[in-house]
Formats: C-alpha cells, sequence, structure tokens
C-alpha cells in the first residue's frame, strides 16, 4: 500500500539540495498551494532553480485550501499556535489522512 504523503517547504528544498538524510521513496507525494507558493517567491530564485522546483512541483499533486482544509487549519492554528502557512500544510495532511514530511518541530499532544 502506498502511503500518501505531504512534503513541506523545508523538505522540498534539502530534496533538491540534496541536503535529506534519507532520499525520497517512491511514493504518493502532495504539495499544498503554500509551499508550491513559497518555493517559487524567493526574490532572489534563478532560472535554473525555478525549472528545477517546477519540475519537482510536476511530479506531485498540489493541493488547493479547500473548505476542510481551511478549517483544520483553523483548529491546528488554535490549538498550536501554528503560523498561517504552517497550519494550512498540517491541515492539508490532516485532511488527505497523509503523513506530513517537515524539518520543523511541533508537539501535537
Amino acid at each position: 500500500m502506498v502511503v500518501k504523503k505531504v512534503l513541506d517547504t523545508n523538505i522540498v528544498l534539502y530534496f533538491l539540495g540534496n541536503k535529506l538524510a534519507e532520499p525520497l521513496l517512491a511514493g504518493d507525494y502532495y504539495v499544498s498551494v503554500i509551499s508550491e507558493i513559497e518555493l517559487l517567491s524567493y526574490a532572489s530564485i534563478t532560472q535554473a532553480e525555478e525549472e528545477s522546483i517546477q519540475e519537482f512541483l510536476s511530479e506531485t499533486h498540489i493541493v488547493g485550501v479547500t473548505e476542510s482544509v481551511k478549517n483544520e487549519a483553523v483548529s491546528l492554528r488554535r490549538a498550536f499556535s501554528l503560523k498561517i502557512p504552517d497550519a494550512i500544510v498540517a491541515a492539508t495532511a490532516v485532511v488527505l489522512g497523509a503523513e506530513l514530511l517537515t524539518m520543523i518541530l511541533v508537539s501535537f499532544e
């Protein structure tokens, strides 16, 4: 069974920079539209970096902010004092029933 995985912005950057401790295994990968915006909006991004990001994103499922994601993000932000982008990315994983891969350490207890 293939496990769905939502990739946070920092994981994509580490992957593209060959800085992950372990490679991403074959799987069903999702990226929030929030991460897509973050990845493509760096002021100093080069054309080669943008192309690399676009190529990577084309191999994933981009997930928009649906009503369910919005509601879950509100709940997560209230419960854990997350920044709005982080709450949306985490909510995307919750709504999809997916594992969230991130470098941000948050205790959800």
